[in-house]
């Protein structure tokens, strides 16, 4: 393993230059890319904390699944039905904003482990890699946090003292019946099992590291977006590393 760390490290400083051929030193890399995992993260999420963070962004704000359409459609048949709907939606997604205030730090504490190893993988691995670092080492720990706040708006009582988890047990429950009854299953339906809460989360999460994957981006690609010295060593190393190609 020693063998194997050393090894990778030396590949690491070999590849890694900076304006004026000054070789990058290990902590100059391992620092570099602590900041840039922070300052991208805390970016997302100061964005998706926001009021309309995630409700005022079509591309992760947060819908009913597919299955719920038969409770919109009749929902929304009865005065001011559409505006019940919509209201539930802007829950969820008030929910997933008040989650994202409290992130930040169990982005940092996964980033403050971060190994050489890790690192070397990053820096050299693809557009997205610092995101899936942090995808596999803090999502267990963010669903923890956002789960509770999304089950709590799926519980509000909306309509006739009936929330909007009651109303998607019923729907499901009662299509279920059909599906694996006789007849259902000659016509080959399907049950829903989706689990409301569950789904709901991991769209939230799915658009928290989408967000953080955008704000990787700009920092391995725009130059304008590397905000201090450290991050314009780090980062413009791989510039030079891509010209050179």
């Amino acid at each position: 393993m020693s063998v194997f760390v050393l090894a990778g490290c030396a590949e690491m400083m070999k590849v890694l230059q900076s304006a004026g051929n000054v070789p990058l030193t290990e902590a100059e890399v391992i620092s570099g890319l602590k900041e840039a995992l922070s300052t991208g993260a805390k970016n997302a999420a100061e964005r998706l904390a926001r009021e309309n963070g995630y409700y005022g962004d079509n591309l992760i704000k947060i819908l009913l699944p597919d299955e719920a359409k038969v409770i919109v459609d009749n929902i929304s048949r009865i005065p001011g039905g559409e505006k019940l709907v919509e209201d539930v939606i802007i829950m969820i997604n008030r929910a997933a904003e008040d989650a994202a205030k409290e992130v930040a730090p169990i982005f940092v504490g996964s980033i403050t482990q971060m190994t050489v190893r890790d690192a070397f993988g990053i820096l050299n691995g693809a557009d997205n890699a610092a995101t899936n670092y942090l995808r596999s080492t803090t999502f267990n720990e963010l669903y923890a946090l956002y789960k509770p706040k999304i089950e709590a708006s799926t519980e509000k009582r909306i309509v006739g003292n009936i929330s909007t988890k009651d109303s998607w047990n019923t729907l499901t429950s009662k299509w279920n019946d059909i599906a694996n009854s006789i007849a259902g299953r000659l016509a080959n339906l399907k049950p829903v099992n989706t689990d409301l809460d569950d789904f709901l989360t991991t769209k939230a999460l799915s658009g928290m590291f989408l967000k953080v994957e955008g704000e990787e981006l700009k920092i391995r690609k725009e130059v304008s977006a590397r905000i201090t010295p450290l991050l314009q060593r780090v980062f413009g190393s791989l510039d030079t590393k891509t010209a050179a190609k």
